[in-house]
This record gives structure tokens, C-alpha cells and sequence, in this order.
């Protein structure tokens, strides 16, 4: 996605523009949301008139949620600004973060022309707002990372589960891993995970993986116990954990003292901002796949001058969405194929409903700051 040097015209009116713009006034308070459609303010004074074209938001503007939903919004005009196109006009609606909220704000939205869609939220909501979207054949980007819901012209757009353990997983198995065992929680998270495991190992040509699934609130070294009893005197090469924080740890030094040899520590991006983990000593050397670091550095700082706030991690998949929808309500399609920089790092969508993003991988060294192991590669290249 082309970005304007940072000496640029166009990038100084940019960011006076986002910094001078009604919804950008943080830091102070936010104005309220009155539903009208946002109106892109102009780049420069004064422009001839240009239809617009509409792209409907569905965000949490209201309720606990309404912080989020203010910073989903604001990265949803960086977007906008940084492809400088004044023929787009966003329409953001309230979901209320209620399934009911999202059907009735992306009728809303449809009813007042948006041609694409960027929300909501949750898979729930994604459930109830896919029905009014299909029947409009209007193209819509959902921040969930629910699989499950995507195809039929609704795309999952946060990073899911199966395309992380498919990263580390493929890592781990260049790196020289055969056997490979998960510990994970009983729960979609976990077993979406498996999944992923299961397909990813049988196209490496490896073996079975070893796999233990867990009570939500069961205990993590007793788990770690029974995968290594699993696994045999063999042991395992490598153990993908999905578990944070000190079910993480836990799990970690168990394995250590169970399994005849130290496998190769794997994690999801549940990691990136787990400080319980960082410093860990048992999980040194420890990889987890996560967002491109310079990228999402520049992300933060285009936000942080804009809006006078760092960004939420979530706002980083609005920014993305609302690109994505932007380009779907030009074009009149879906640019399905096309790999675009995102908030991020790489980001392209797939023909079956998915996201493909480029995730880095980093490592962890005890040090409390990751380490990075491989560059965000370019999806489907």
C-alpha cells in the first residue's frame, strides 16, 4: 500500500489534517457519536466535489467497549489517510457489542449505501451481521479471528489460531523437528490449534503429533506430565503451548524435568505482550510468531501523532478492515490475492474467506524484550 514519504506535502497536510479533524482530537475527550456518516475531512482547500463511495464500520461505539471502539475508529481514518482517497466515505454504526446491535448497524449501514463493510467486532456479532451483508452482496471484513465464519463474501481478518501454529510448526520443523506434541486448554482455541497441527505436520511428511487438551482450569503441569507420558521415551522435539502467562511458565517447567531432553518451546501471539512469560527462565529460547516489528512500529507512530494515544493491539485489524473494505467498495469486489502492507506487516486476503498475514518470528531470551528469529514473509509468495 503506498505510504507518503515522511518529507512529503501530501504527509505534513496528512497529519495536520488527522490532527485538526473533529474525530482526531485527542487528547482530549472524544466527541460523542451521533451515527451520522463520518465525512473524510478535506487534504486540501479547496477540492472540487467527487462522488463518494461508502464503506459502513461496525464498532462498539457505546457500552465498556466504547474505548475500543473510538480507537478502532481512529485507526479506520489513518487508513483512509494513508491511501488518500477523498471518494470514500465511512459510515460508522454502533453494534452495541450484541449480535442483535451488529445486524441491525450493518442493515443501517447497507441502507445508506456502504458498498463494503468493515466490523464487528466478535464471532457473534460476525454471525448476525453476515446475513444482511450477503443478502446486499456487500463484502465484508470482520476484526474476529473465528475461521468458522468466514466465506460467502464475510472475510476473518484477525490472525486465527490455525495460521499461527502453522507458522511456529513450519519453523520449528526447517529448524530440524520431527516430533512435535501441543498442550493446549479443551476450548475453541485449543482445538482449532490441533487442528492446524494435525494438517501442518501430514503435509511436512512428519509424524503424528503428540496432543494434550486440558480442563480450562485444570492444571498445566500435571498436563505437561501427561503429554510426556505420551510421548514416551522418545520424547518430542518441539511442544506448541496455547497457554499464556503463568499457566505458560508452569507448563514450561514441567516439561523440562518430564521429558527426557528439552524440546523447542512454541507459542502463539498471545506471547507478543505476556510479561509473565518474557522473563521466563524455561521458556528461553521459546519461539512465537507476532506482527512485523517495524511495521507496527510505524503504525503506532502515525497513530500516537494523530490521535495523541498509543494504539490498542486491536486497532491494528480495524486499520487493516477498513482498508481491505475501502478497496472492495472501489472496485466492487474483494481484492482477493492482493498482498497489501497492513498495520502489521504483509496482509492478503484468500479465496476461501480467510486473512493471510506475514507474521514474524521472535524468540524469547529472558531478557523481558524479544528477540527477532525471521522476518514477516509476503503471503502467498
Amino acid at each position: 500500500m503506498p505510504v507518503p514519504s515522511r518529507h512529503s506535502p501530501l504527509r505534513h497536510w496528512l497529519r495536520l489534517a488527522l490532527l485538526l479533524a473533529p474525530a482526531a482530537c485527542a487528547p482530549q475527550a472524544p466527541p460523542a457519536y451521533t451515527g451520522l456518516p463520518y465525512q473524510v475531512p478535506s487534504y486540501q482547500a479547496p477540492l472540487p466535489e467527487v462522488p463518494r463511495t461508502r464503506v459502513g464500520l461496525l464498532l462498539p461505539l457505546s457500552g465498556t467497549n466504547r474505548p475500543l471502539g473510538q480507537a478502532m475508529l481512529n485507526a479506520a481514518q489513518l487508513a483512509l489517510f494513508d491511501q488518500a482517497d477523498p471518494a470514500i466515505e465511512f459510515v460508522p454504526r454502533d453494534t452495541g457489542s450484541t449480535p442483535g446491535g451488529a445486524a441491525q448497524a450493518a442493515q443501517s449501514a447497507l441502507g445508506e449505501g456502504a458498498r463494503a463493510l468493515a466490523g464487528p467486532l466478535t464471532l457473534t456479532e460476525t454471525a448476525a451481521a453476515a446475513g444482511p451483508a450477503r443478502a446486499a452482496r456487500a463484502p465484508m471484513m470482520a476484526f474476529t479471528t473465528d475461521a468458522a465464519q468466514a466465506g460467502g463474501g464475510v472475510w476473518v481478518i484477525g490472525s486465527t489460531p490455525g495460521e499461527q501454529a502453522e507458522r511456529v510448526v513450519t519453523a520449528a520443523a526447517n529448524a530440524g523437528a520431527r516430533r512435535i506434541g501441543l498442550l493446549a486448554t479443551d476450548d475453541e482455541f485449543g482445538r482449532r490449534l490441533a487442528a492446524a497441527l494435525r494438517g501442518r505436520v501430514s503435509a511436512l511428511g512428519l509424524p503424528a503429533p503428540i496432543i494434550q487438551l486440558q480442563p480450562r482450569l485444570g492444571d498445566s503441569g500435571a498436563a505437561a506430565n501427561a503429554l510426556a507420558a505420551q510421548a514416551g521415551p522418545e520424547g518430542l522435539d518441539a511442544v506448541l503451548l496455547g497457554l499464556g502467562g503463568d499457566r505458560a511458565r508452569l507448563a514450561a517447567n514441567a516439561l523440562a524435568t518430564a521429558l527426557p531432553s528439552k524440546p523447542r518451546l512454541l507459542g502463539t501471539t498471545l506471547w507478543a505482550n505476556d510479561p509473565a512469560v518474557a522473563t521466563e527462565p524455561a521458556l528461553a529460547g521459546a519461539w512465537f510468531p507476532g506482527p512485523d516489528p517495524a511495521t507496527r512500529a510505524g503504525f503506532d507512530q502515525r497513530y500516537q501523532a494523530a490521535f495523541g494515544d498509543r494504539p490498542p493491539r486491536l486497532a491494528g485489524v480495524a486499520y487493516d478492515a477498513a482498508a481491505l473494505a475501502s478497496r472492495a467498495a472501489r472496485s466492487g469486489m474483494a481484492p482477493v490475492g492482493e498482498a497489501m502492507l497492513g498495520a502489521d506487516g504483509p496482509i492478503r486476503l484468500a479465496p476461501e474467506g480467510l486473512a493471510q498475514h506475514g507474521l514474524a518470528l521472535f524468540a524469547l531470551d529472558g531478557s523481558g524484550e524479544p528477540r527477532l528469529v525471521e522476518p514477516a514473509p509476503v503471503p502467498g509468495s
